[in-house]
């Protein structure tokens, strides 16, 4: 039996023709034809990350950058933006890295609050706030430039900032918002295989950097700008996934990035719709809802267990049933990557099929 077309929210559905560019032959990492490889891409990467900073790449999840982000920039104290599963992990990695680590809580499905970013820094002593753009767990797209004006506001202290699912969907502007640090995963929106990080560093973070010791060596930024200097990485890259990484900036040239963002947002409503016919409410709340998926909350005696099930076996479509402590209690539905009208059509009417049998 075939797997299933995912729709779930990471990894999505990668195309064949993505696979077929990861499959070009080998090249050595340390010569020229990987140089050409690596600086192909860094016009397209600063374009959507929206900077004229270097864009860095890491062979591994997110999880690692945003690891070491806290190891190259954290001095003490940081601040953690918390209003899912992982922004609220990434709390938990602060501590476990030994630093004393906070948080600005909001509720599961809620966006974070600004004013109470500037409450909680004014108290003094943070060097470093962590904050996700798009919480993939409740579907809420939080206020970039709202809370970068905030953390903006107290000098000297570092803004990480995870795009991971809103990467290419919506403007993201590193630059113009001050963003120290951006960074994303490739298994999302850029619909590529997991095992490739991105992010990209502000000059003001590179000097942070030099400051602080032990940040141990793969994800020194120290050694990432290094090597960028000369089209290369530190370690052994995923040149296959590089490959497949290429291809996408190609296509996303090709489609225009704009373009990119209207589609989203299309099959992002499309689904908004779908729901609304069936009388399921959003998690996230108006006017902070992802573009790149969608997050419904379980109605009461909705068998969401079997409607995923039959979806998965009848029509060969996977969609998730929540993460973290509200798995069950809602379900998501992912647009991102390469969906089409026409895919998420497909999607639609065989959800449609299963709720009416």
């Amino acid at each position: 039996m075939p797997y299933p077309k995912l729709f779930n929210p990471g990894p999505v559905d990668v195309s064949p023709e993505t696979f077929a560019a990861m499959s070009q032959t080998m090249i050595g990492h340390r010569g020229g034809d990987f140089e050409v490889l690596y600086a192909s891409m860094q016009p397209g990467l600063q374009e959507i990350f929206g900077t004229a900073r270097p864009v860095f790449l890491s062979t591994s999840s997110a999880w690692g950058v945003m690891e070491g982000a806290l190891r190259n920039l954290a001095r003490k104290k940081v601040l953690c933006l918390c209003c899912g599963a992982f922004s609220d992990k990434w709390l938990d990695v602060a501590r476990k890295c030994g630093y004393e680590a906070d948080a600005v809580q909001a509720e599961w499905g809620m966006p974070i609050d600004a004013q109470e970013v500037q409450s909680k820094l004014a108290e003094g002593g943070y060097d470093t706030v962590t904050f996700i753009h798009s919480e993939t767990s409740t579907g809420v797209l939080n206020d970039l430039a709202a809370i970068s004006k905030v953390v903006k506001s107290f000098p000297d202290t570092m803004f990480i900032v995870d795009t991971v699912s809103s990467l290419s969907t919506v403007p993201v502007e590193m630059d113009a918002h001050g963003v120290d640090v951006m960074l994303a995963g490739v298994q999302k929106a850029l619909a590529l295989p997991p095992g490739l990080a991105l992010f990209a560093v502000s000059e003001a973070a590179m000097e942070r950097a030099k400051t602080i010791p032990n940040r141990g060596y793969y994800f020194d930024f120290i050694e990432f700008a290094k090597n960028a200097a000369v089209n290369n990485t530190p370690s052994t890259p995923a040149i296959s996934l590089l490959f497949g990484l290429q291809y996408m900036l190609q296509q996303i040239a090709k489609e225009g990035f704009l373009a990119r963002q209207a589609r989203h947002a299309q099959t992002n409503a499309m689904i908004a719709a779908w729901g609304a016919k069936h009388g399921f409410q959003h998690f996230a709340p108006d006017g902070f809802r992802s573009r790149a998926l969608t997050c419904f909350a379980t109605p009461d005696g909705f068998d969401l267990s079997s409607f995923i099930k039959r979806l998965k076996n009848e029509h060969h479509f996977l969609i998730n049933g929540g993460y973290g402590k509200i798995k069950g209690k809602t379900f998501r539905i992912s647009n991102m990557g390469n969906e089409t009208p026409e895919t998420m059509q497909a999607l639609i009417e065989a959800m449609d099929a299963v709720l009416a049998s």
